[in-house]
């Protein structure tokens, strides 16, 4: 019979440990961006040792992808969490939808955004999510205006414009970075299917 190995963490355990490494990863990778670190300064950071970082993946660039990964999947997710708490209001949930947005990118770097274009892997991992997102923000504003023959269009326009800002298009033409974008484009929608007394009132 096997002896049983002393050391050996429940699955659970395990996930856990790495989740709460990516957390950290993931602010790192916010703050500095992350196409000139190398993983001993990765591990300096983390204050952890590289053999640590190699349990998430076995190369700088995946250990990367796996925290870019991270990233996403949590603003997804406290995106929705925002949306659920909204009040029952179809026209605020868009708002509320695209705000939280902002929010989740807000605290990545300049830096970040360049490096996320500069690797074919996060830039796809980035368009795939604005896609998602883009998709999501037309189902709202068809459920915010069923009837109106201006939802499909405003929706169609949401959607062009986040894969500009994703392109990185609306930065160098007006300025504003991917969450001033996402914050003011929440604004334009708003307006654009509120009656105007109502836009006006707000």
């Amino acid at each position: 019979m096997p002896r049983p190995t002393r050391d050996r963490q429940p699955a659970s355990k395990r996930t856990d440990r790495r989740d709460a490494l990516l957390e950290r990863l993931v602010d790192v990778l916010l703050r500095t961006g992350f196409a000139d670190l190398t993983v001993e300064e990765l591990s300096r950071e983390l204050q952890c040792s590289k053999s640590t970082l190699y349990a998430v993946a076995p190369s700088k660039e995946q250990i990367v992808v796996a925290g870019v990964r991270h990233f996403f999947r949590r603003a997804a997710d406290r995106v929705e969490i925002r949306l659920l708490r909204t009040v029952d209001d179809p026209i605020e949930q868009i708002r509320a939808y695209l705000v939280a947005i902002s929010e989740q990118l807000a605290p990545a770097s300049p830096a970040f955004f360049t490096d996320l274009d500069a690797w074919p892997v996060t830039r796809e991992i980035y368009r795939a999510n604005t896609a998602a997102a883009a998709g999501r923000v037309q189902s709202l504003v068809r459920l915010a205006a069923p009837r109106s023959q201006d939802a499909a269009f405003v929706g169609a326009v949401a959607a062009q414009v986040m894969e500009a800002i994703h392109r990185g298009d609306i930065e160098s033409s007006a300025g504003l970075d991917d969450s001033g974008a996402y914050r003011a484009l929440a604004e334009l929608i708003v307006r654009s299917l509120r009656p105007s007394d109502e836009a006006g009132e707000a």
